[in-house]
Order: C-alpha cells, then sequence, then structure tokens
C-alpha cells in the first residue's frame, strides 16, 4: 500500500524544497481514503486544498444541470490536481470522483500559497503544470470531437503517461474496462472492442485490470 511519502518521492515539485518546506507539507496535509464513486471534492466547494493522489484513480468530472455527466480527466497515482482553482481562490467547477478505493492527500491553501511565496522552484513547477494542463485539455476537446472511438481511447490512455502531470505512472496501468469507459464516455463493450484493436496493433497489452503500454508514441498518433 503506497504511503503519503511516496507520494512525495514521486512528486516532482518536492525535489527543489528545502527541509523546512518538507516538514510544513508533512505537519499541514490531511490524508484521507474514499471508497469506490465517493467525491473527493464537490463542485461549488471552496477551492481550499490542493489534491494528490497517493493511491488509486480519481477521475474529474463534469456534471450538466439535466444530471448528464462528462469525465475529462483521470489522475492515477501520483496525480495532484486542481491547482487552478487554488489559485484563483474561487469556488470548485468540477466534482472529483474514486473510480475503485483511493487515497488522497489534502494540501490546506495556507501551505500551497507558503510555498508559492517561498519556493522558486515550486513556482516554476507549478508554471510548466498549468502549461501542460492547458494542452491536455484542449486536446480533450479536440479528441472528442475529431477521433472515432478507437483513437479516443489510445489518446486517453496515452494521456495518463503524461511524465508532468502523472510521474507515477511508468509502463502499466491498473485500470479495468468498466472504468476506462467512464474516463472516455464508452460503454463496456465498445471499450473491450478498442482495446482488442489496440492490442491487435501492437500498441498495448491487455491482461485483468492491466493495460501495458508497448508504444506510447502510437498510442498518441493513432487515428491520424
Amino acid at each position: 500500500m503506497r504511503s503519503f511519502e511516496d507520494l512525495l518521492l514521486a512528486s516532482p515539485w518536492t525535489q527543489g524544497l528545502t527541509s523546512e518546506h518538507l516538514k510544513r507539507v508533512r505537519t499541514t496535509t490531511i490524508v484521507r481514503d474514499f471508497a469506490a464513486e465517493a467525491h473527493v471534492c464537490h463542485a461549488g466547494d471552496p477551492a481550499n486544498v490542493w489534491v494528490g493522489v497517493v493511491e488509486g484513480l480519481v477521475r474529474m468530472v463534469s456534471m450538466s444541470s439535466s444530471g448528464k455527466s462528462m469525465t475529462f480527466a483521470a489522475l492515477p497515482s501520483g496525480s495532484w490536481f486542481g491547482e487552478g482553482s487554488v489559485l484563483k481562490r474561487e469556488i470548485r467547477k468540477h466534482s472529483a470522483i474514486a473510480v475503485r478505493p483511493s487515497r488522497v492527500a489534502l494540501m490546506p491553501d495556507a501551505t500551497f500559497f507558503w510555498l508559492l511565496d517561498s519556493s522558486i522552484a515550486f513556482n516554476r513547477f507549478l508554471l510548466v503544470q498549468l502549461n501542460e494542463r492547458l494542452g491536455h485539455f484542449m486536446s480533450i476537446v479536440e479528441h472528442d470531437r475529431l477521433l472515432e472511438p478507437d483513437a479516443r481511447v489510445a489518446r486517453s490512455l496515452a494521456a495518463m503517461f503524461n511524465p508532468q502531470l502523472y510521474p507515477g505512472t511508468k509502463h502499466q496501468i491498473e485500470l479495468s474496462q468498466e472504468e476506462l469507459g467512464h474516463i472516455v464516455g464508452a460503454s463496456r463493450q465498445r471499450i473491450s472492442q478498442a482495446l482488442q484493436v489496440l492490442d491487435k496493433a501492437g500498441l498495448i497489452k491487455v491482461d485483468y485490470r492491466m493495460i501495458t503500454v508497448l508504444d506510447l508514441e502510437g498510442l498518441r498518433r493513432f487515428g491520424d
């Protein structure tokens, strides 16, 4: 079972911090466990914590007034998210829901802004993080409008291996077809068909609740 210390070790933003910075991060950050389908954050809540995924999988969801939902980000172990809302001191526009039992770290905004005021390395990390986040969300819109389902699955998988946004993900990700369906916005049956196509193309290897990426660049280009 992964611990908060494991998350800190895997997080690029900790590398440039002093011992004083790390001590405050450790003493003020709260770690909580969430059951599958539990809300880690609700849309409309104050954005007063920066959230890290210690273990598990969390999806970022937008919900319409009619009850229709759209998942636009999958957040595996090692991810930190919500920095934009914290920086703007606004209410959250989106919910974060645990796809499976998950453990998350909640850093209070007071610690977040203290790091921002006292660490050049943390500032540089956030600049890169926000730029990567913008590119990620722009690609989601593009893929949803222009790509067929097989290609959307390929690009969604490739996005989970972004070394800046998801540094804890290497060559494998524990993910069921049902969970991937929530992320892509497709039925389990359609996800199964797409995974078979990608498997036959030599891009991935599919096992029970585990997807191994064999050709990351191929996934990123699939459907072009």
